[in-house]
């Protein structure tokens, strides 16, 4: 490892580490700060709404910020912002600073996410991707899997103002190491500009198709999480509706803008294309299933939350020590097997689910776990790796921004399709055999399939150099 990666690793683990631990810790944390603050439960809902909506709707923009400007630049900003922001909850007054400051922790999220992937496209050659993503995943799955535990002991002991300070010291510490880290210069790709291409900076990050990628984004986000709270339905189904409506008027905007925000090279690959869409139906079946699981255990069974966590346990074990494996599957058998693999075991994970009754016991439920946390890893280790390497070095970011948006998109359109199917089966919803839930999630799950079926052969395969071009301001372009 050269000097340069070491640092550029750290801060893309750590990162993505610590974002997927404040996602977790805040759910533990949500009672005692309703108690604390005297909130009603709507108004906590918004202190996890707020945010997710403030990053679906800025990850792309914030991977366009980072191919503009620089990852790691962008990357510092959103770490020692995140920090800024986690530091202010924790000294909050009142529920509506939480909310507000949320939306900001969200906003420095989404320009910190994409960077961690971009740093890692922009300092390793392609071919060693994998090492690298895997290493990131398992450090996501050991935080999802730790949180729980971390939040419920900090909030017996300290409080839930302590959750939020949890993150800070490493996130203030990276921010600063990617201050520190030296840039390397990498030209992006020759693109012939067109006569009447714009040349001004605020025209290269295309902020019409940037607003209507937000409003579509975060209207389709609120909408899907509207959809799965009580009575939510119409409200979250109208949101939705707006967001297709954005959607399309962002599909007319980027087929005439000169500089669109989404590069069209980016969007006609179909490596980058099948490995988003494997990951928008893993995370979406994951989740799906997770939330079912999670009711079944402990309003049916009667788990409390801890042994309900020890139930799904080998989830997270698998998702921590199965990515390093997935490397040298790709190399062996490429990304197309590998995802194939990982998209038949976690269908058979759901399935397996599905099958639960009353009287089912650890055994099955930790099987089901087992076979959700092994296909599920491999697919995001393989699914991200070729998104992030078929992808232009010049579009690291977006390609990153894409990938995160689709792993925000899934879990939400997984856990409202469970929400919407539990509601058609009132008395027996929960138990998964007798409901409608979890057989749709295998349905959804099958779709990683054919996806997976797309992505290519082989995955060693280098790509060429890129011939050096001037950046549209006309000087030349360094970036992280």
């Amino acid at each position: 490892m050269t000097p340069r990666r070491g640092p550029v690793l750290a801060c893309s683990v750590v990162g993505a580490a610590v974002v997927a631990l404040d996602g977790t810790v805040l759910t533990i944390a949500q009672p005692a700060l309703q108690r604390d603050l005297h909130a009603d439960i709507g108004q906590v809902q918004w202190t996890s709404t707020g945010y997710l909506v403030a990053v679906a709707s800025l990850l792309v923009l914030a991977g366009r910020l980072g191919d503009h400007y620089g990852h790691r630049r962008v990357f510092a900003l959103g770490a020692l912002g995140f920090a800024a922001a986690s530091t202010g909850i924790a000294l909050a007054p009142g529920i509506g600073t939480v909310i507000a400051l949320r939306v900001l922790q969200g906003i420095c999220g989404a320009l910190l996410q994409p960077a961690t992937l971009g740093m890692l496209r922009t300092a390793y050659p392609p071919d060693r991707l994998g090492t690298p993503i895997a290493v990131r995943t398992a450090a996501i799955g050991l935080a999802a899997a730790a949180g729980p535990l971390v939040g419920g002991a900090l909030v017996h002991a300290y409080g839930w103002r302590a959750v939020f300070l949890l993150g800070v010291p490493p996130t203030l510490a990276i921010g600063l190491l990617a201050l520190t880290t030296r840039d390397r210069p990498v030209p992006p790709p020759a693109v012939p500009p067109r006569a009447s291409a714009p040349t001004g900076r605020l025209s290269a990050l295309d902020p019409a198709g940037a607003l209507l990628l937000a409003v579509a984004l975060g209207l389709l986000v609120h909408g899907l999480v509207g959809t799965a709270r009580p009575g939510g339905a119409p409200a979250g189904l109208l949101a939705v509706t707006g967001a297709l409506l954005a959607g399309l008027a962002l599909a007319r905007h980027e087929r005439r803008a000169e500089r669109p925000l989404l590069p069209p090279e980016l969007l006609r690959s179909v490596p980058v294309l099948a490995g988003l869409a494997v990951l928008l139906a893993a995370s979406a079946a994951l989740f799906g299933a997770l939330f079912v699981a999670t009711y079944f255990l402990q309003d049916v069974q009667g788990l409390d939350p801890l042994g309900s966590a020890l139930r799904m346990l080998p989830l997270a074990a698998l998702m921590v020590l199965g990515a390093p494996l997935c490397p040298p599957l790709q190399r062996r058998f490429g990304p197309r097997r590998t995802a194939t693999a990982g998209a038949a075991l976690l269908t058979l994970g759901v399935l397996l689910l599905s099958r639960l009754d009353t009287t089912a016991g650890p055994a099955p439920v930790a099987a089901s776990a087992a076979l959700l946390g092994a296909g599920f890893v491999t697919l995001m280790v393989t699914a991200t790796s070729v998104v992030v390497h078929r992808a232009p070095e010049a579009h690291a970011g977006v390609a990153g921004g894409l990938q995160q948006t689709v792993m925000n998109v899934g879990p939400a359109l997984g856990v409202a399709v469970a929400t919407l199917l539990l509601a058609l089966v009132p008395d027996g919803g929960f138990v998964p055999a007798r409901g409608a839930a979890l057989p749709a999630l295998v349905l959804i799950a099958a779709l990683a399939l054919p996806a997976a079926r797309a992505l290519p052969r082989a995955g060693g395969r280098r790509t060429r150099p890129e011939p050096p071009t001037a950046r549209s301001d006309g000087r030349a372009c360094v970036r992280s």
